[in-house]
């Protein structure tokens, strides 16, 4: 087992790494910005290192300043968490070279499903279900536009690499294609540095429903069912929930589609394949995420599965110690991410001094949360500042206490998007399951058009 382990991270993310290293009686090494010299997970880690300025760019994705960090503290790994450098095979790769375990998958995997022409190529070789569309990535506007004839209108394009909701764009009909194709190609070049682009038929209204897996250098994968993540602003996923209330009669074929994701692409470590799911319960894969996910606490509560935990212990060589018959449904949970924004105004960030701070409590809460009362939040990183995640015996407790918890959080200093997350549950759809894909973006128009 690994004796030091170095947090390639920031926020709530780096917290969770620490505190199971913690239990797992390993050391842990902080890196941290100029501006996160007061930030939680600099403080709370049994070491801590300044890797460099303000942005992003100059710290927590200067991959020899970490690299250099963990010689340093003479670290055995690097766990990255999720975002920054998680999915960079060329970080992975430098690891490598200096003999620094990466914890998650390796550089051949990451490459291969994180280019997302390339991941949808993969799958239909393996025989996993895919949206109808381009075998890879498009080389031409010409080629673009034979495609949609093919599929039909409308259709969606996207960027062959990154994420964020960054680099994709919806087409309705044949004029509107040059420009948006121009648009994503500028728009991906620009945040990844990579302009290919592939093209996907538009299901319409769906669901997007994801599955965990976990797999061993043995040849071992199982999963730990689904999270539907299907609310989501603007592509960004903002309430995430398991088991999924529409993927009932589909979480076997959806499970064994994502093991087999797993295995065509030698998969190792932690990871996610998402799938959309349309009305007629057709689903198909979207992409795979070669790391922890933001939302990783509803699966481990409702399985009793510590994923971050697993992920060392895999990394350090250890078999999974579960089989698929092991994994059973404990009851239901929920996620709302609590966001330092401002709702009324187009969710703009609202960085500052958290001047007070009540948290909730009680049966079936959990807080990952990096924020604290005197906290300086920075305008540099992502507005997320805590996770509220409940768990109750059925969908309905778990509703109850999600509302209790959010009517209990308190925040002064900052715009939080609290209320609204009551707004959102509170909402028929909501409280039915039936919420798809383009439930917040249509939500929030009409919320908007009546202030």
């Amino acid at each position: 087992m690994f004796k030091k382990i170095l947090v390639a991270n920031r926020g709530e993310i780096a917290i969770r790494i620490i505190r199971a290293c913690r239990d797992m009686g390993i050391i842990s090494v902080a890196v941290y910005s100029d501006a996160d010299k007061e930030a939680m997970h600099a403080n709370i880690a049994d070491e801590s290192l300044c890797i460099g300025g303000a942005m992003s760019k100059d710290s927590y994705l200067n991959m020899k300043a970490v690299i250099t960090a963990a010689k340093i503290s003479e670290a055995d790994a690097i766990h990255p968490g999720y975002g920054f450098l998680s999915e960079n095979a060329t970080f992975v790769k430098m690891c490598e070279d200096n003999d620094i375990k990466f914890i998650g998958p390796s550089a051949k995997s990451i490459s291969m499903m994180g280019n997302k022409a390339e991941a949808r190529s993969a799958m239909i070789r393996a025989g996993v279900p895919t949206i109808p569309g381009s075998d890879g990535a498009v080389h031409s506007l010409l080629e673009c536009e034979d495609i949609c004839e093919r599929i039909g209108y409308p259709v969606m394009i996207k960027a062959s690499s990154g994420g964020g909701g960054k680099g994709i764009r919806r087409v309705d009909d044949k004029k509107a294609l040059k420009n948006a194709y121009n648009m994503c190609r500028a728009e991906a070049k620009a945040s990844f540095g990579d302009d290919s682009l592939y093209i996907e038929k538009l299901i319409v209204n769906p669901r997007h429903i994801e599955i965990q897996v976990i797999a061993d250098e043995f040849g071992k994968a199982i999963h730990l069912f689904e999270r539907d993540c299907s609310l989501q602003r603007r592509h960004q996923k903002i309430i995430e929930e398991a088991p999924s209330t529409f993927a009932d009669d589909l979480r076997q074929k959806m499970g064994d589609a994502a093991i087999k994701a797993a295995k065509v692409s030698g998969y190792v470590n932690a990871g996610t394949v998402e799938f959309l799911v349309d009305e007629n319960k057709n689903f198909y894969f979207l992409e795979m995420n070669t790391r922890i996910q933001v939302e990783h606490p509803v699966t481990e509560l409702i399985t009793g599965v510590d994923i971050v935990t697993e992920q060392i212990k895999i990394a350090a060589g250890l078999p999974l110690g579960y089989s698929q018959s092991d994994i059973k449904i404990l009851g239901h949970s929920i996620e709302c991410r609590i966001n330092a924004e401002n709702p009324d105004k187009n969710f703009t960030p609202s960085p500052g001094v958290i001047t007070v701070l009540n948290v909730p409590g009680g049966p079936g809460v959990r807080i990952d949360s990096a924020a604290y009362q005197g906290y300086n939040i920075p305008p540099y990183y992502d507005s997320m500042i805590a996770k509220l995640i409940v768990f109750g015996k059925d969908r309905e407790e778990a509703i109850a206490r999600m509302m209790r918890a959010l009517a209990e959080y308190h925040f002064e200093g900052v715009t939080t998007n609290v209320e609204y997350h009551i707004e959102l549950l509170s909402t028929e759809q909501f409280q039915k399951g039936e919420c798809t894909n383009n439930f917040i973006d249509e939500y929030n128009r009409t919320r908007m058009g009546n202030q």
